[in-house]
């Protein structure tokens, strides 16, 4: 089995790393493909990887190319992780906003539309290409924003499921908080990517006994901390939302916290320095410690499950996991080609999503609404214009004064000209 990671050179990658060295009986890989055009940081994270296997006693073989044909050539599955104008376009989505006492965040509001802008056009090159190379590998998109990004390759019909940690670490969290293996963990996990709640924390799978209120009485002090929400909130909701939703809960509050205190990219942009001092010592034959501040917690061990899966036998190798994927109907007032991030059976075939319950109207009124900026925000990536990029933002729940976006627009397209041809 050969894997390809496009955008190996992350210094996050030796997370992916480690865990496929920790998983191999669940997603036995004889080939990892490393590719990156950064060759120097492609070079010392391919030799970490190298001395991680080793160590681990992995027999897979490691190699790196900043070459995507050569790189993706015979490939099963091709992760795409990529941060188009790395940490200093991340900075720049963090702030400009601000000026306009809009959230600047990389993945939601204007700086979430900013790299939707950014980063669909490249990653639709990538996957024709590696669809020239080998039309029946999968795709599996990490990039951000995972749900736009994952639209926009369906809807070119290329075979692709979208992945995110969110779900992942509520489960890790929960079964921990219980005294419970992650295994007897199901989630009720509905919404749209970073737009999502859990309506239920189920015992031993669907159906299951449901826990979620035993969980809020016992550990909803924790859980509030967790999400920086007050504990009132979420005992008036009954349900977890997603840290994202502080976004839209507390709009006002975390603008002027992000004006008073340095960005997440900039603290992130140090730690890569950290980082990558650390990767190059050659006796370094583990990942350190300080990549778990990186963020991105157990992204390895969800990749190898979805991986695993969608390169199964059909039988065994089918499992249920959180993923991004069509909706057809799953929640009956998006349209079938919404891209919702749900519970669903995954194999050789695809995707599809299990029955969720019903989503009551304070949730799915958002969804909708940021559904319909999703779709406004794909055709601006898509065809360009800043009329496009004006009403995306308008449409936008956390903009949607037109003051605001024509400002917001006018920053977007000065900050993000070496990145659009058409701007």
């Amino acid at each position: 089995m050969k894997l390809a990671v496009v955008g190996g050179g992350s210094t996050y990658t030796p997370e992916l790393i480690d865990g496929f060295a920790r998983l191999r009986d669940t997603l036995p890989i004889d080939e990892l493909v490393l590719i990156d055009p950064a060759t120097e940081r492609l070079e010392l994270i391919g030799a970490l990887a190298r001395r991680i296997f080793a160590k681990q006693g992995h027999p897979a073989r490691v190699t790196t190319t900043a070459d995507l044909d050569a790189g993706v050539e015979g490939a099963d599955a091709v992760l795409v992780q990529l941060r188009i104008g790395g940490q200093a376009a991340r900075l720049r989505d963090e702030t400009w906003p601000l000026e306009c006492g809009c959230v600047g965040q990389e993945t939601t509001g204007a700086g979430g539309l900013a790299k939707a802008l950014r980063t669909v056009p490249v990653v639709l090159d990538i996957a024709e290409r590696v669809r020239r190379a080998n039309p029946d590998a999968w795709i599996i998109d990490f990039t951000n924003p995972v749900g736009i990004v994952t639209r926009a390759l369906l809807r070119a019909g290329h075979k692709v499921v979208g992945l995110c940690n969110v779900a992942i670490g509520f489960q890790r969290r929960f079964s921990a908080l219980l005294g419970l293996t992650p295994a007897d963990i199901h989630l009720d996990h509905v919404g749209l990517n970073h737009l999502t709640w859990e309506l239920g924390v189920r015992k031993g799978g669907p159906g299951g006994e449901n826990l979620l209120p035993r969980l809020l009485a016992e550990h909803g002090e924790a859980i509030a901390g967790d999400l920086h929400l007050p504990r009132a909130v979420l005992d008036r909701l009954g349900v977890v939302p997603s840290y994202y939703l502080r976004y839209f809960y507390a709009h006002d509050e975390v603008v002027r916290e992000l004006g008073r205190k340095p960005s997440r990219a900039a603290e992130v942009a140090a730690m890569e320095q950290e980082l990558l001092a650390l990767y190059a010592d050659p006796t370094l034959d583990e990942k350190p410690e300080l990549l778990a501040r990186r963020g991105g917690a157990f992204y390895s061990e969800a990749a190898v499950d979805l991986a695993a899966a969608l390169l199964g036998d059909g039988g065994s190798g089918s499992a249920v996991q959180v993923v991004n994927t069509l909706n057809n109907g799953t929640l009956p007032f998006l349209p079938d080609d919404a891209v919702i991030e749900v519970q669903a059976r995954v194999d050789r075939s695809g995707a599809v999503p299990l029955a969720v319950p019903r989503l009551d109207p304070l949730y799915a009124g958002l969804v909708a609404h940021v559904t319909a900026y999703e779709d406004l925000a794909l055709d601006a990536a898509v065809r360009g214009g800043r009329d496009r990029v004006f009403k995306a933002l308008l449409a936008h729940p956390l903009v949607g004064q037109y003051d605001l976006a024509e400002g917001l627009t006018d920053r977007l397209l000065a900050h993000n000209k070496e990145h659009l041809p058409w701007a």
